[in-house]
């Protein structure tokens, strides 16, 4: 292996990683050497993808935490420092979406849930991490963000907006931090094949649309996410700090272009 992608040795703290794109991340950042803390709200979903892992020859724990709650979050970072020591590289993927529609109608509870879940919890999160991982000589830190963040939709507006400011905390992460050599970026997946998005890629009129309108005529797959992740936590991505990675078959360049 290039000792550019070598993450032996780091402590990967994932959250939703117990299914979909946390969960390729997981094991993809295990087969490059990184210990890996897999962390949901529900532990034998978890325990299935460490020991998916082990059974490979990585190394991997199970520290399950719902990112609504402060106090769990605080936990999942004191039991992963207390089992391996630090952490190194934090991917913060847990995310929600209780409402699909337009934004006029999207109630104020299900509001408040996602940016309770899906910017706070980042926030917060990363506010526990950052000290030690400065105190550790550096770290990455990667969010994944959607291209909801960055263009508008009519359906997805709240999910949007909570995704644009995921953005926002990674290029404040990238100043704040960065002479402590600590990176901080994010993804922007497209429509990718998961249970998350499975409102979407399940509905045949969606799911025309979107190939429709990709240069790459089809959705994405979690392990295509993946790959990006390990590049912004190793070596190879040392010089990348404060930037939305794109990636979504190029439907953002698409469009009525392809029409």
């Amino acid at each position: 292996m290039s000792n550019l992608f070598d993450l032996t040795g780091k402590v990967a703290l994932i959250t939703g990683s117990s299914k979909g794109i946390g969960r390729a991340i997981a094991e993809r950042m295990a087969e490059h050497g990184a210990k890996v803390v897999i962390s949901s709200r529900k532990a034998p979903a978890c325990e299935e993808v460490a020991a998916g892992i082990r059974a490979k020859g990585g190394e991997a724990i199970v520290l399950p935490a719902n990112i609504a709650h402060k106090d769990q979050l605080q936990g999942l970072v004191n039991d992963t420092i207390a089992k391996w020591g630090g952490i190194d590289i934090l991917v913060c993927n847990a995310a929600v979406n209780p409402y699909f529609g337009p934004a006029i109608d999207c109630p104020d509870e299900a509001f408040d849930r996602i940016m309770g879940s899906n910017v706070r919890s980042n926030f917060w999160l990363c506010n526990m991490v950052l000290p030690q991982m400065a105190e550790r000589g550096g770290g990455a830190v990667v969010v994944i963000s959607s291209i909801a963040g960055i263009r508008g939709t009519p359906t997805l507006g709240a999910y949007g907006i909570s995704k644009a400011a995921d953005t926002a905390i990674v290029r404040n992460i990238a100043v704040e931090w960065g002479r402590k050599n600590i990176r901080a970026n994010c993804i922007a997946p497209g429509l990718v094949k998961t249970d998350f998005a499975r409102a979407l890629w399940e509905d045949p009129p969606t799911l025309a649309k979107r190939v429709k309108d990709s240069p790459l005529p089809r959705i994405g797959e979690p392990d295509e996410i993946a790959g990006a992740a390990i590049f912004l936590a190793s070596p190879a991505g040392s010089f990348t700090t404060g930037q939305v990675f794109v990636i979504d078959g190029g439907v953002t360049i698409g469009g009525a272009a392809l029409e």
